[in-house]
C-alpha cells in the first residue's frame, strides 16, 4: 500500500513543525530570546525545504541503480507469537 499524496504532504507539513519546534528550542536554550529563536526556526525550514528538493532532483538524475520491483510481492507481516526462536 502506498501513501497518498494528500498523506505525504501531511506527513511532511507535521515533520517540519516538529523540526521547527527543536531548532526554535536550541536557539531559545543558546539565546534565550523568543524573537530570535523563532526567526532562526523558521529561516532553517525555509532554507532546508529548498536544500530538501534541490537533493530530491539530484538524485533523480544520480546514475545509481534503483530496485526492480518484484511482481507480486506481498510482505508476510511478522507475528512475535508464531516465531520459533
Amino acid at each position: 500500500m502506498h501513501d497518498s499524496r494528500r498523506r505525504s504532504l501531511m506527513k511532511a507539513m507535521s515533520w517540519r513543525l516538529i523540526a521547527v519546534i527543536i531548532t526554535t528550542t536550541v536557539g531559545y536554550l543558546f539565546t534565550e530570546n523568543a524573537t530570535f529563536a523563532l526567526s532562526i526556526g523558521i529561516a532553517d525550514s525555509i532554507i532546508k525545504i529548498f536544500a530538501y528538493y534541490l537533493h530530491e532532483r539530484a538524485w533523480i538524475n544520480a546514475p545509481i541503480e534503483r530496485a526492480e520491483p518484484v511482481v507480486g510481492y506481498q510482505p508476510i507481516a511478522h507475528d512475535a507469537r508464531t516465531s520459533s526462536t
